[in-house]
């Protein structure tokens, strides 16, 4: 399996301008070998085989970027490709543009061309690079690649690609299972009653962004004070992800580190998003980013995340009896059944969705519907 650690690089003035220079060779070549192809193909209907080699003598100012950065454009365009004649709603390849705020190029470890000691990371032709490495990488993983970012505030990263054994599976203990139910206030609400309390990040800046975002509006586009406002604005935007990721990267290790089998709903988040219009709420809230740092998480410690269908009727079923409403809108927070069930509707659908995950991995709960 592999492992990604993502650190904070601080590259002096001439390795921002290899970076940069490297950011652009990239793009022209994904979009150089894109146009080919596309030309190619409406000429004879065949697809053209093109390298980055062949262009190399045409533009010689590839050469001065690292040799394998190019070559992985070539393979995240054959990439994209395949995933659009596999599913043609993903969409066909397109030409990635100049103006994009975030820019990254992903480079192979050969030969040692990529090492990581005591603060310095070393890069292909970029040499030794400040880095702040805040997390301890097992001794016995194998470095494979890196991918180089930078973000719209200006800042760079590295993402370092590991491969390390699969774990061994842990066995499957019932007790040590926990269904998760989303939560559009507090993130999630757990069959065990505890909540998430995300606290709602975006919300709480909008304001300040609002008025950096008037303030960007009122300068003149191109002009140094207009450059200057927009590495703020952004700046703000960047606070609000990374305070996003931290929250929810704990809130993941803290219910990995407490349960073996962890179940949730696999919803459509973009769908829920735009059908119900909660956009910003959803957006904020994170969900999509919180189970795969779950996923993940789960996966390392050989434990289990198990996802149930999305259609699965986990807010309508009384936890104790089993009986199903007919309906049921989101307006109402509170489950009330005959059988004299009164509770919290996400927490009555938490617990159902732990005993359908169970379900689904072989344990039947049915007979214990009185024990919740």
């Amino acid at each position: 399996m592999n492992d990604v650690y993502r650190f904070r690089i601080y590259p002096n003035k001439g390795q921002q301008e290899l970076f940069t220079k490297t950011f652009g060779c990239v793009r022209f070549i994904y979009n150089r070998m894109l146009a080919e192809k596309m030309e190619y193909y409406e000429n004879t209907g065949k697809d053209l085989k093109v390298t980055p080699a062949k262009y190399k003598a045409e533009f010689p100012w590839l050469k001065e970027v690292d040799s394998l950065a190019l070559c992985n454009a070539q393979l995240h365009l054959q990439a994209a490709y395949k995933n659009f004649f596999r599913n043609p709603l993903v969409g066909f390849p397109k030409f990635k543009s100049k103006k994009k705020p975030v820019r990254s190029y992903t480079t192979n470890c050969v030969n040692g061309n990529i090492q990581l000691k005591e603060g310095k990371l070393r890069l292909p032709k970029t040499g030794w690079v400040k880095i702040k490495q805040h997390r301890r990488i097992r001794e016995d993983d194998v470095l494979k690649g890196a991918a180089i970012c930078q973000e719209a505030d200006g800042k760079y990263y590295v993402s370092l690609l590991y491969e390390r054994e699969e774990p061994q599976r842990l066995p499957i203990v019932p007790d040590n299972a926990v269904g998760l139910d989303f939560s559009m206030a507090g993130l999630y609400v757990a069959s065990d009653g505890e909540q998430g309390d995300y606290p709602r990040y975006y919300r709480k800046s909008q304001e300040k962004l609002a008025r950096g975002q008037r303030k960007l509006s009122h300068c003149e586009k191109g002009s140094r004070r207009y450059e200057k406002q927009k590495r703020k604005v952004a700046r703000l935007h960047s606070h609000v992800v990374h305070q996003r990721k931290d929250f929810l990267h704990k809130a993941s290790r803290k219910i990995t580190n407490s349960y073996d089998i962890v179940c949730i709903e696999d919803l459509d988040m973009k769908e829920m998003g735009r059908g119900l219009h909660f956009g910003k709420s959803v957006a904020d809230n994170g969900w999509g980013m919180f189970t795969g740092f779950l996923g993940y998480k789960l996966e390392r410690e050989g434990k289990q995340l198990v996802r149930i269908g999305r259609w699965y009727p986990s807010s309508k079923t009384c936890s104790r009896c089993g009986k199903v409403k007919p309906s049921m809108g989101l307006e109402e927070r509170i489950y009330d059944c005959t059988c004299g069930n009164h509770m919290d509707r996400d927490w009555n659908a938490s617990i159902n969705i732990r005993r359908e995950g169970l379900r689904m991995i072989g344990i039947d709960l049915d007979r214990e519907r009185t024990a919740f």
